[in-house]
């Protein structure tokens, strides 16, 4: 299989140069510039990327942003030899770039980077039920701890209670465990139980018999049947009527059913999931919630972070959510103005990731500009003040201390000379965010 490259270089003549070298075996898409190579890579990816002339793509548009929003590629630098004393590129090739070479370039060795670079990519290409999981998006603590949940109790089949605020995302939790169990190739059955109507919950969830009650003129299989090999997603559990919270008890510790006016009992190979943004405890404390149940249920407990405790992900978030929509939005609309980016980071987020999605759509249609505003999201511009600034430093200053621990393998040696400080200064900043080395 042939390599695949994706080469941005102001300069045609240097790069045709270098195609004519050892690399001319990969197919490689050539462009000059970094909007050109952004619509390339929304509409293809490419595993390695090479910038040539980097110093003059600095001067380009948001150089950073295009990086950041192309992280999975592994990108490789060219310079001049006294680029490199300039702190923006220096800072560039610690922030984003896997290797560099400088001016001239031997053409065999930057072949063997650009192989080396390859391979990293492969080994980080997520398989099939990985992918569905990395749509936790966020670098957060919190988000971190839930991908880590997600792993370990995908591979048992207990019962998992998921808990978390409304629009935090606990149905895309259960779909990542789901994705990463070993029912992954079975159906994915999600039921609110809060929106059916509780006279129809008994025969939606357990299927009826025909002849069962007026209109039954066939036989249905319930939810739960149709979930057979696979998982049952029960969202809102807490407002599952008393009654029935005794039937989904006999369902989980004999794992049968009987259809609304049978008298046979059905064995089903189900996975139970159940989610509430209520605290089932005080429900059962409230005599709401069955206790018995509960104990049932709350086998496996995962809690799903709301936005304002991943605040380092709300920009993230709103970058995902703007190339996951980008169909809906006007052909001239770039990215996100820095007044929208401070009115995002200052808003409180009541409504957690489901409002975030709402208005960066809403932001995607009414955007009459280049870039999105505060006032194309719905919020009010965000407030400048001291405290601002300084809780933005703290957050900027916290995930470039993750950012490079990540990349160092968590040795506090390696991350201190990468950020060119001393290992005390490192453990001091460390402490200071409460980040564990």
């Amino acid at each position: 299989m042939r390599k695949r490259l994706l080469c941005i270089a102001p300069d045609d003549a240097h790069t045709a140069a270098l195609m004519t070298g050892p690399i001319h075996d990969w197919d490689t898409c050539c462009v000059d510039n970094l909007a050109d190579a952004d619509r390339v890579l929304r509409a293809d990816g490419y595993p390695v990327g090479l910038l040539l002339r980097t110093r003059a793509l600095l001067r380009s548009f948001d150089l950073d942003g295009f990086l950041r929003r192309h992280r999975d590629t592994q990108w490789i630098g060219v310079f001049r030899p006294h680029d490199v004393d300039h702190a923006a590129c220096r800072d560039l090739i610690v922030e984003h770039l896997a290797d560099y070479h400088t001016e001239p370039v031997d053409p065999r060795r930057l072949a063997w980077t650009l192989g080396h670079a390859h391979g990293w990519a492969q080994l980080r290409r997520p398989s099939a039920s990985q992918d569905d999981a990395g749509l936790l998006v966020g670098r957060a603590d919190t988000m971190v701890r839930l991908r880590a949940q997600v792993a370990r109790v995908a591979r048992v089949d207990a019962p998992v209670l998921i808990w978390g605020e409304s629009g935090s995302g606990k149905e895309l939790t259960a779909q990542a465990i789901h994705a990463r169990s070993g029912r992954a190739s079975g159906p994915f059955v999600p039921v609110n139980c809060g929106a059916m109507p509780p006279n129809l919950i008994q025969s939606e969830l357990f299927g009826y018999e025909r002849g069962a009650f007026t209109g039954a003129a066939r036989a249905r299989a319930g939810l739960i049947e149709s979930a057979h090999g696979g998982t049952l997603f029960l969202d809102e559990i807490g407002d599952l009527p008393k009654d029935l919270q005794a039937n989904l008890l006999r369902f989980l510790q004999e794992k049968t059913i009987c259809r609304l006016g049978s008298t046979r009992a059905l064995r089903v190979d189900v996975r139970v999931i159940a989610a509430s943004h209520v605290q089932l405890q005080r429900a059962v404390a409230g005599g709401h919630f069955r206790e018995d149940l509960y104990y049932r249920l709350a086998v496996l407990p995962v809690t799903v972070p709301a936005l304002r405790e991943r605040r380092e992900d709300v920009v993230t978030l709103a970058e995902h959510f703007f190339h996951l929509y980008a169909d809906e939005r006007s052909p001239r609309l770039t990215g996100f103005s820095n007044r929208a980016v401070a009115a995002l980071l200052d808003h409180a987020w009541p409504g957690n990731v489901r409002e975030l999605i709402n208005r960066v759509r809403r932001a995607l249609v009414m955007a009459d500009g280049r870039l999105v505003t505060p006032q194309d999201l719905g919020l009010e511009p965000a407030r400048v003040t001291t405290a601002a600034l300084d809780d933005v430093r703290a957050r900027t200053e916290r995930l470039a201390l993750r950012e490079c621990l990540q990349r160092s393998g968590r040795n506090v040696s390696r991350a201190a000379r990468e950020l060119g400080v001393s290992r005390t200064t490192l453990y001091r900043l460390l402490s200071k965010h409460g980040i564990q080395p």
